[in-house]
């Protein structure tokens, strides 16, 4: 998709700021760090996803919501009834601004799944969740939920990502993690349910580049009843994460080792132990390695995880202080929100960047 007279291949910008003891910040941070990366937008896309940011509601799953018309909000919340108790329901509270137009209806539910339906589902609480959110996102016309996490939410628009902040108020906010993303899609249209960040229960995922890789990807995802429905190679990440993470209990670190796994050369040079377990992630998670230039953040409950493609295409910069990391597109875009850093450092390719919050702290 060509935007005026040229393509811009580097485009898009990713940030992500978090306190390791927990700590919840102003969300005005992350809006200061995304917008000296102005220029790598263009307007028709930008988010943050934000975590720790309902505390009085940390034990409910917070649905945002986008909605075309009455008639599919009607019946959404007809479906949310059956299947959940709606503790609270409200609009998310925006400003009017110029810069943000043609908004559809959006909306937020902090519900809890019925005990009755649980049972007679036979599942988990986690995976009823997540096919609910699949079978909103499929079957209800117009409905789309954008969020589903507890403690945590993902706000985005078609905008540059600092209006959008503005727009969504998340300068009132305090979390102990945000991430953000501003867009310039190349290959996919803008639209709101198109922007990132992208989730689905507490995980989200920001990514600057594009998946080569992205059909044979989404083909395999969906074999495990995942949905790709929001019209973005992004999408697809987020699912394999949860399908990796929640399903098959790797850890990040492994995680790393599937999406951007190392080389067969560079397997092979590994010591014993380690060469097995590469050979074994690679092996069994074969669909799920991403190819093409890509550097993601990705927010969870508790932590946030940074990863570069193997051969690093897509600049990422991380930085310390104290018991703050921060990880963007440019060090720029660090700086101007904690100059005075104790490290600095590009991660390598392949190389990921895990944070945890401490145990007890959120």
């Amino acid at each position: 998709m060509r935007e005026g007279m040229f393509r811009n291949l580097s485009g898009c910008a990713i940030s992500g700021i978090i306190s390791k003891s927990g700590k919840r910040f102003s969300g005005q941070r992350i809006i200061d760090s995304i917008t000296v990366m102005h220029e790598r937008s263009n307007g028709l896309g930008g988010g943050f996803a934000a975590y720790g940011i309902y505390p009085e509601y940390k034990d409910y799953y917070a649905f945002h919501m986008f909605y075309d018309n009455r008639t599919a909000k009607k019946e959404c919340e007809e479906f949310l009834e059956e299947h959940f108790d709606i503790i609270n329901l409200s609009k998310i509270p925006t400003r009017k601004i110029r810069e943000i137009t043609d908004e559809p209806l959006i909306w937020r539910y902090f519900v809890t799944p019925l005990p009755t339906k649980l049972a007679e589902s036979q599942l988990d609480e986690r995976e009823f969740v997540a096919r609910c959110v699949f079978r909103i996102n499929t079957c209800i016309d117009g409905a789309y939920v954008f969020s589903s996490g507890k403690n945590m939410g993902v706000f985005k628009a078609v905008g540059f990502p600092e209006d959008v902040g503005y727009f969504y108020r998340l300068d009132e906010y305090e979390g102990y993690c945000f991430t953000a993303h501003g867009r310039y899609p190349t290959n996919t249209p803008g639209w709101w349910g198109g922007a990132h960040p992208f989730a689905l229960l507490d995980y989200s995922v920001v990514h600057n580049g594009e998946i080569s890789s992205y059909d044979a990807n989404r083909r395999a995802i969906e074999m495990y009843g995942y949905k790709c429905t929001l019209l973005t190679d992004t999408e697809v990440i987020t699912y394999i994460i949860d399908y990796l993470h929640r399903k098959n209990k790797l850890t990040f670190n492994e995680i790393c080792s599937v999406m951007a796994a190392p080389f067969w050369s560079t397997i092979e040079s590994k010591p014993q132990e380690e060469r097995e377990e590469l050979e074994f992630l690679r092996y069994t998670f074969a669909s799920q390695l991403i190819n093409g230039p890509f550097s993601i953040i990705v927010g969870f409950e508790g932590g946030m995880m940074a990863l570069n493609d193997r051969l690093k295409l897509r600049s990422m910069v991380v930085g310390e202080k104290d018991d703050m990391v921060y990880v963007a597109s440019e060090e720029a875009a660090i700086r101007v929100i904690q100059n005075d850093l104790d490290k600095v450092w590009s991660p390598k390719g392949g190389e990921g960047v895990i944070v945890t919050v401490e145990k007890g702290k959120i």
